[in-house]
């Protein structure tokens, strides 16, 4: 049967999903069809399994099934772009924290390159889909300085059009109907989702500030059945901003080997790391080249999100499948580009820590500012977040409401938790892409709307 979106992430706008489905002390099945089983309460019956199309009044066909995408619910997101635009375009002005959108200048060696490249008419072709020999060179020598990790660069990397491209075509590769895959919760919407696009199930395994996510790994693991095939994890965490040590990858390496699982890390903010602390590469414990890959954006390292470029590295046969699956699929990322990257890695280095710098400052603008409003939230180590926990007095109404209202009494526009996944519903997530004047502009409508 198609596989759909069940008890999890389907969230309608000002209904607060109720607590007795959503509990999120042990890991739940979130994406699947069951014989026997059945829909969320809130699913209507025209993206219910076998709901098909319909005849119009003049006697043609209208499809109402589109069998990939009906399984996705509601965007909450879009629910406060919705509101924030109708502020400005009322006149309000409005201080953005919620998309996690670098707003800092890409390296200027770097748009030099690119517009250098451009004007070669010899690169405007088709490129390759498994990306410059150069370039998969660069990265490769990159993980060696920085991590100590060698990787071949003609079988162990592979260029994407971004992290969400990567990790949603190794979904592709990994899993189908009947697979089951384990998911923290609340996370990045594309590791939930491209597992659901693949028509696999999730597992949702709770990640908190207070839990031993690998003990939940485990729990997990073993309460669900068919065994799960594949663990996606992502370290500096978004939203929740979570880090962890060697040791975490150590023993999920091993748990991995043991169990024949397949790992996808996603390594987003490998570099935006505070006050000594230093993110380790999956890819750094020994055997972990045979369990899985790593996902390594160029967004926010070298600040250069729009220019869609990531890279999958470490097992031989997953970027194998990756890059024949990408040969039917694209022609690979505009060539300019990709010569412009090859000078991002190996001459931009410096940028990447004046950019941790700024999101550092910005981060203690953020917090101080927050607890003079009489809202104390804890310094991330490490991401271009914060993850606050909604103030007592409006937690019961949850996250898309406080939402709504810092949006209208403070005019500050933050991300609701539950936009990444129920169990983030008490909390919301600032997004550290507005300067420092602006940090501390929001901070102080922040605290007139708390009354503090």
């Amino acid at each position: 049967m198609t596989p759909v979106i069940v008890d999890h992430w389907w969230y309608e706008p000002g209904v607060r999903p109720g607590s007795d489905r959503n509990e999120t002390s042990r890991p739940r099945r979130v994406a699947g069809w069951r014989s026997g089983g059945g829909l969320c309460e809130t699913a209507p019956e025209r993206d219910r399994p076998g709901s098909g199309g319909s005849p119009t009044a003049d006697g043609g066909f209208s499809v109402k099934e589109f069998r990939r995408i009906d399984r996705l619910p509601p965007y909450v997101f879009n629910v406060i772009n919705d509101l924030k635009a109708a502020a400005r375009r009322g006149g309000e002005d409005v201080v953005d924290l919620g998309m996690g959108n670098p707003d800092l200048a890409s390296p200027e060696p770097v748009v030099d390159k690119l517009a250098e490249a451009a004007r070669d008419p010899r690169n405007h072709r088709y490129s390759t889909s498994r990306g410059l020999p150069n370039l998969r060179r660069a990265i490769a020598n990159r993980y060696e300085r920085r991590f100590g990790v060698r990787l071949d660069p003609e079988t162990e990397v592979v260029v994407t059009m971004g992290a969400k491209e990567a990790i949603g075509h190794i979904a592709w590769t990994l899993v189908a109907p009947g697979d089951t895959c384990l998911v923290p919760e609340p996370t990045y919407p594309i590791h939930t989702f491209s597992v659901a696009l693949a028509g696999a199930d999730v597992r949702s395994v709770p990640l908190g500030a207070d839990g031993d996510f690998f003990s939940e790994l485990l729990q997990g693991f073993e309460r669900t059945w068919p065994r799960p095939r594949l663990i996606i994890t992502s370290f500096p965490h978004n939203p929740t901003t979570s880090c962890v040590e060697r040791s975490f990858f150590e023993h999920l390496v091993a748990f991995a080997r043991e169990h024949d699982v397949a790992v996808i890390h996603d390594f987003a903010y490998a570099d935006l790391c505070f006050d000594g602390y230093r993110a380790p590469s999956f890819l750094e414990v020994p055997g972990a080249k045979e369990v899985g890959v790593e996902v390594f954006s160029m967004s926010k390292s070298y600040s250069m999100p729009g220019w869609r470029l990531a890279f999958v590295v470490g097992n031989a046969e997953m970027v194998a499948a990756l890059t024949r699956l990408k040969s039917y699929l694209d022609y690979g990322v505009f060539q300019p580009i990709q010569i412009a990257a090859i000078i991002a890695l190996n001459e931009c280095e410096d940028r990447t820590e004046e950019y941790r710098n700024v999101y550092r400052s910005r981060r203690d603008t953020l917090i101080a500012g927050l607890a003079r409003a009489g809202w104390e939230v804890p310094a991330p180590r490490a991401t271009m977040f914060v993850w606050a926990e909604i103030p007592e007095p409006h937690r019961s109404g949850g996250s898309l409401e406080f939402t709504k209202l810092l949006l209208r009494e403070a005019k500050v526009a933050v991300s609701p938790g539950v936009g990444f996944g129920v169990a983030g519903d008490g909390h919301v997530r600032f997004a550290l892409v507005e300067n420092e004047h602006r940090i501390r502009q929001a901070t102080r409508g922040i605290k007139r709307a708390l009354g503090a």
